[in-house]
């Protein structure tokens, strides 16, 4: 397993991994640098420094307010599987109700939960509008979905959601004036926590770049281990965070329900997990859709 660890002026990052053979912690940069060598430990010389696990403590001469999300890279999961269709299958996503404003509840495509794939299938229609509500053990939190911009992370959300993949897992790394990082399967059984930040859907897809950056709070990218390994972990800014611009796909904005992303408990400081600190809980997620333009 290949845990990646990415940060940036705090000393602590998001978690992402990719099928290996064995654990290795490697340098991620900001936008824009250049690639860096292999290592146990390594700090970038823009003060970004990438750390191992929830163990591990790394350099804390940095500020909390300048952080680098971590990444997330797929690995095989050890939940239920399921073999979806091809990526260029398209399945058509029924709809149960419709809720006030004209957003339609889509219907789950499967009844119980699913986490390992090997292709995300193509359930949006990017001609429409998306959103997502995450129901929190904090409260909901309701995210408007890029569909145009960012159509890939978009669908494979929708696609994850809908399949019940995000049911019961958690913010497993939470960093104050920084980012809330979840979306890890591996994340809904406490007996893994030591492997918290290393899970995904069993695949990986390209990193897309639209129109929106990180220039306020709120915003919902995917986490990754490296350019092109997007796969379930995502995050969702507190701040500005402009010098992630470029290696992260942004795929969503809050619009509502800010206060309860804010209100998410805080895991990791400079010195690495905070104990004592229980992860909070994203119950489930509801997609919505509107035909409207």
């Amino acid at each position: 397993m290949q845990k990646t660890l990415l940060t940036a002026f705090l000393g602590l990052g998001l978690v992402a991994c990719a099928p290996a053979t064995n654990e290795r912690t490697y340098t991620l940069q900001p936008a824009g640098a250049a690639p860096a060598a292999q290592a146990s430990t390594a700090t970038i010389a823009t003060s970004t420094t990438v750390t191992e696990t929830q163990t591990a403590s790394a350099a804390a001469t940095q500020t909390p307010t300048a952080q680098t999300p971590a990444p997330v890279t797929p690995a095989p999961q050890s939940p239920a599987t399921q073999t979806p269709a091809p990526a260029t299958q398209t399945t058509t996503a029924s709809v149960s109700q419709t809720p006030a404003g004209g957003w339609t509840t889509v219907a789950p495509l499967s009844a119980a939960r699913v986490t390992t794939f090997t292709a995300a299938r193509q359930v949006i229609d990017p001609a429409k509008r998306y959103r997502a509500v995450l129901k929190t053990s904090k409260g909901d939190v309701t995210v408007s979905l890029d569909a145009k911009g960012a159509p890939l992370a978009v669908n494979n959300f929708v696609f994850l959601a809908l399949n019940r993949f995000y049911d019961g897992t958690r913010f497993h790394r939470v960093i104050e004036g920084f980012m809330a990082q979840g979306g890890d399967p591996l994340s809904a059984d406490p007996a893994q926590q030591e492997r918290w930040g290393t899970g995904g859907p069993g695949y990986r897809f390209a990193n897309e770049q639209g129109a929106a950056t990180f220039d306020k709070a709120g915003v919902l990218a995917m986490a990754n281990a490296g350019r092109d390994t997007n796969g379930s972990q995502f995050f969702i800014t507190f701040g500005p965070a402009a010098f992630l611009n470029g290696g992260y796909t942004i795929f969503g904005q809050v619009e509502g329900g800010l206060d309860v992303v804010n209100s998410l408990t805080r895991t990791y400081d400079n010195a690495g997990p905070i104990a004592g600190r229980a992860a909070d809980v994203l119950q489930s997620v509801e997609i919505q859709v509107s035909d409207a333009q």
